[in-house]
């Protein structure tokens, strides 16, 4: 059976070929009239628009790829379902890539981008290395970092504040009278591990204190739960405990609640940070931090799009303010 082309809904609908693909081009002009006619033709012959033919002629795939290490941690299943829709929203549509941080499966990864030919790309892991992202960069894609940053102003990024939220947890611990307290690390490599702790730290030096004892978690649930483990080997324990995320924060809480047999908060207070769904469910009621990503994703996609209608934008790092939200695995504080 013969497929039906934008040549017989124009003739069906007395128009140009031109005006039928102005109708599906988004932001092109055509008269409501005619977009009415060619519409109704379409619908009749049952004719969709051939994206990659038409992909040929602008040099636009109309796809934006997304780049993503892990989805253990709730906080990114979340992310890329409101980034997918946004940039659907926007007539784009993601295409999602894994990758590791190892340099040869970031070649790979490479490799696939450019032979799907993507016209822009989203960074969202906080695994990954500066040196995709340069290479991506170099080889004339737009990018934006989603959650994390790099040393570098040639890049776009949208992400917390997170020596902010550090600082902002640290100044809520010494408040409520915590004295030993300690930090679960997350991924050493990552600007979101460091930038959580360097708020952190700043603020209990400034108070003369340091970390009580602090250990790495790699972001990763056994390894947090190992972590924790080795953060409670010998009394006197912690009081208070920072996680670098909440993925790590729930892990820490099953230890000391079912293998140690400790009471949050009453024996140790728990504070995580990301404030992803599982952080609310009532069998943690994680205190912890926000960031927000129904008003991250519409300005990282915002960037992006920019970047992709004019290569010569520059290049913005924006940072929102997370909010600390208290719940019950800390007690009761101004």
């Amino acid at each position: 059976m013969r497929r039906t082309t934008s040549l017989d809904v124009a003739r069906r609908a007395g128009v140009s070929q031109s005006a039928v693909s102005r109708t599906f081009t988004p932001g092109a002009s055509v008269s409501a009239e005619t977009r009415a006619k060619v519409l109704e033709a379409a619908d009749a012959l049952g004719y969709r628009p051939n994206k990659i033919a038409r992909s040929l002629i602008t040099q636009r795939s109309g796809i934006v790829g997304i780049v993503v290490a892990y989805l253990d941690n709730l906080y990114y299943p979340n992310v890329l379902e409101k980034l997918s829709r946004e940039l659907q929203e926007n007539g784009f549509h993601a295409l999602m890539f894994f990758t590791h941080q190892s340099s040869d499966k970031m070649d790979i990864v490479l490799g696939e981008l450019l032979e799907y030919q993507v016209d822009g790309l989203i960074i969202v892991s906080a695994g990954l290395s500066s040196d995709l992202a340069a290479r991506c960069a170099a080889s004339g894609i737009p990018i934006i970092l989603f959650n994390r940053t790099l040393d570098d102003e040639t890049l776009s990024s949208v992400s917390s504040d997170n020596v902010d939220g550090g600082e902002k947890v640290a100044r809520f611990l010494l408040r409520c009278g915590h004295e030993r307290i300690a930090y679960l690390a997350g991924w050493p490599g990552s600007s979101t591990d460091r930038d959580r702790r360097l708020g952190f730290t700043r603020v209990l030096s400034e108070n003369g204190r340091g970390l009580y004892r602090d250990d790495v978690g790699h972001y990763n649930r056994e390894e947090a739960c190992a972590a924790t483990r080795r953060l409670f080997a010998a009394p006197p324990f912690p009081d208070a405990l920072f996680c670098a995320n909440d993925h790590m924060a729930v892990a820490a809480l099953d230890v000391l609640r079912h293998e140690l047999a400790l009471s949050v908060p009453q024996d140790v207070a728990v504070v995580g940070y990301d404030d992803a769904p599982m952080a609310a469910w009532p069998s943690y009621a994680l205190t912890t931090v926000t960031q927000p990503p129904d008003a991250m994703v519409p300005e990282a996609v915002r960037i992006l799009l920019e970047n992709i209608e004019a290569s010569a934008s520059r290049p913005r790092q924006v940072k929102f303010i997370g909010e600390l939200v208290q719940r019950k695995t800390t007690r009761p504080c101004l």
